[in-house]
């Protein structure tokens, strides 16, 4: 019985970045998961930001404290460690890591600019190809794509009204696919919104294996 408790718990516990994680070449999972540690404080700070003028100051901390790295060792903060430790390394300044702060510093305005938001889920992809020593020039619309989606999943901010974004006929390198996966599922939100389906659900599943196979978002 307790063995099925321990089971069940794990498949709860389940998330789309667990599955797409998969996919990530093994020997730069510890550099990934310091990038989406990075956004995903970000996001926490707008989510946890009860007034905007104190989020933004928080957010504004994590920004000058990674332009710093680019100058300075890290200091006793274990995500900004694991920056120096497995990002730079692979050639990811502290500045680029700094960028994605705007996108998620317009939400704490009255009304979020979905520019700034998309640009910041293109700074992130620019990041995740640079790890893996790849690029295409849709790559920064599947960006803002995956921006979009990971805002609304949580409930940050809904979807815009009109996405002007269109790559679903294009196919995607195999060396991206690892990162464009989220894409391939932010397209799937898309298509749902402003209803989400529960991450992780065998459909989600199936959405990345496809675009592993195929290299398509659509």
């Amino acid at each position: 019985m307790s063995w099925r408790r321990s089971r069940r718990s794990r498949i709860v516990e389940l998330t789309d970045r667990a599955l797409v994680r998969l996919y990530w070449p093994v020997e730069l999972r510890p550099a990934f998961d310091a990038l989406f540690a990075i956004d995903d404080v970000m996001a926490e700070v707008v989510a946890s930001s009860t007034q905007p003028a104190l989020g933004a100051i928080r957010l504004a901390w994590w920004r000058e404290a990674l332009e710093r790295l680019d100058h300075y060792p890290p200091p006793a903060e274990p995500r900004l460690q694991a920056v120096a430790d497995h990002l730079v390394p692979c050639g990811v300044t502290g500045a680029s890591l700094a960028a994605l702060e705007d996108g998620y510093a317009s939400l704490l305005d009255e009304e979020p600019d979905s520019d700034r938001i998309g640009t910041g889920g293109a700074a992130l992809f620019a990041i995740g190809a640079t790890l893996l020593g790849a690029n295409d020039d849709h790559l920064s619309a599947a960006g803002r794509l995956h921006a979009f989606a990971r805002t609304a999943r949580r409930g940050l901010a809904a979807f815009p009204d009109d996405l002007g974004i269109d790559v679903a006929s294009h196919r995607f390198a195999k060396a991206l696919r690892p990162l464009t996966a989220f894409a391939r599922l932010a397209a799937r939100d898309a298509k749902r919104a402003p209803t989400l389906e529960p991450e992780a659900v065998p459909a989600r599943a199936l959405a990345l294996l496809a675009h592993r196979l195929t290299g398509r978002i659509g």
